[in-house]
């Protein structure tokens, strides 16, 4: 029985150490939790059942001396240093998208896989999604012929997409960005469906929503450095809600993380609006864009082909209103078990030493992570009714529907399938969904090339960026 140790305690977490308290108890045992927040680990003991020994960041090689696993699930900008260590330490890693934030991270893990002989598996569960899956397939098949176009529109709504201004998300150095924290699921989708590697890489963007000097330009008046403000929709109070009071509140005096920070305060490193254009090396491009204060969220994909043309429209969430917006932040965590079988959740929060503390079920707040179809918020909003629909349109055809299967748990039973490659390893899968470090680094190069794009107003090739050790494999 291969023994788990958990670094960061966050809601992420929480999917795989239910897996190995459930259905997978066979196969390994959870045997430490290391975080810098005392509460959140405890939290996570009666989680367990049973309390487990809690290390500091500085203990982590005791860690690593008690486990064959590591699954890490800390903020995006420390999974580079756990990574590499448990790699070279010969111990094995799960660890959640995105890989890492910046080309050092890249070198540092590629550097310890290829030199040692441990295994990393990178966690898209995107690609588990039937949906998904099923364009994969009928890009497989030939149904379109030659890809020739992408384009993907990912649009946040005013719940989901604000909380990335009040977390840790809001802070570039921490989660590199949108284009890496968020984008890196789409990147990843699409080098997969086609089957290829980005070559080049242009992008626009900018904070043209949140912050203090878009809310002045709007009018909105002085703002609270944190919530909450009665009636208005953007503040979360963390009073309101017991679990987020256990979180939250009750932790900040031990890594000072403020978890209600206003969206229109100052520190806001980030963009929240984005437009990239990827080149592959096959020959085809995307045209990708992300909105993160939409009326609505969901994503809209076309696929063009040389004999055909393949469509995804799915509305995740078709509105929210301004009263439901906190006490759809609350029901995340006041549900755990909502939208899967354990509840797990898309969302982890660090403290400012670099853990995420957990928000455990935040399926309210990321509709995309519960059961395909059945989102939070009213099922049908006037003209958009939540759903997904997906057509296929050869050449000299009328288009045709393609049925989704409606599974049971997380991203459509996506969830389920990822954890049992996880935990008993990918037994012949036609659409390798299992990624690895290869698939990890192609994803995170896009966003990385993005960053420097809109820092330097040039196309990024790839090329410029590697090597990259283990690329190749």
């Amino acid at each position: 029985m291969r023994r788990y140790a958990f670094v960061g305690t966050g809601s992420r977490a929480r999917m795989y150490l239910d897996a190995l308290l459930g259905p997978y108890a066979d196969l390994g045992r959870p045997v430490a939790f290391c975080d810098t927040n005392e509460v959140r680990m405890a939290y996570y003991d009666r989680v367990a059942g049973a309390p487990l020994p809690h290390y500091a960041p500085d203990d982590y090689d005791r860690v690593l001396k008690g486990s064959d696993v590591v699954v890490v699930t800390s903020p995006d900008s420390t999974h580079a240093g756990y990574v590499s260590r448990a790699l070279r330490a010969g111990v094995d890693v799960v660890v959640e998208k995105p890989m890492t934030t910046d080309l050092e991270g890249l070198r540092q893990i590629g550097s310890a896989l290829v030199e040692g002989t441990a295994e990393l598996t990178v966690t898209f569960n995107y690609r588990y999604s039937p949906r998904n899956s099923l364009i994969r397939q009928l890009i497989a098949d030939g149904e379109i012929g030659d890809v020739t176009s992408v384009t993907f529109e990912w649009c946040l709504d005013t719940v989901h997409g604000a909380d990335y201004f009040r977390r840790w998300h809001r802070d570039k150095a921490v989660s590199g960005g949108l284009l890496v924290h968020k984008a890196t699921h789409h990147f990843d989708l699409v080098n997969w469906w086609l089957d290829d590697r980005p070559e080049v890489v242009f992008a626009r963007g900018g904070l043209h929503f949140y912050g203090p000097a878009n809310a002045a330009r709007r009018g909105l008046g002085p703002r609270p450095e944190r919530g909450p403000v009665a009636g208005d929709p953007f503040t979360l109070d963390l009073a309101s809600d017991e679990k987020l009071r256990e979180l939250y509140r009750a932790g900040e005096h031990l890594d000072g993380y403020i978890r209600d920070r206003d969206v229109f305060s100052d520190g806001i490193t980030i963009e929240d609006n984005l437009n990239v254009v990827v080149g592959f090396q096959g020959g085809a491009s995307m045209s990708y864009s992300l909105h993160a204060h939409c009326p609505w969220e969901g994503y809209r994909v076309a696929i063009n082909g040389t004999a055909g043309r393949i469509e995804l429209d799915v509305v995740e969430r078709p509105h929210v209103s301004g009263m439901d917006a906190s006490a759809t932040i609350g029901a995340a965590t006041a549900n755990p078990d909502s939208g899967t079988a354990r509840g797990p959740a898309a969302h982890r929060e660090p403290g400012p030493a670099g853990h995420r503390e957990g928000e455990p079920g935040s399926e309210g707040l990321d509709p995309s992570a519960e059961r395909e179809g059945s989102g939070s918020g009213p099922a049908d909003s006037g003209h958009r009714p939540r759903g997904s629909r997906l057509l296929l349109q050869r050449h000299w055809e009328p288009a045709v529907e393609i049925p989704i299967p409606d599974r049971a748990g997380g991203h459509g039973g996506g969830d389920a399938m990822l954890l049992r490659d996880v935990f008993r390893g990918p037994s012949g899968d036609p659409l390798r969904r299992q990624a690895g470090f290869a698939d990890g680094a192609a994803s995170v190069l896009v966003g990385v090339a993005g960053n420097e794009s809109l820092r330097t107003g040039r196309a990024v090739r790839l090329d410029e960026l590697e090597p990259i050790p283990g690329m190749s494999a």
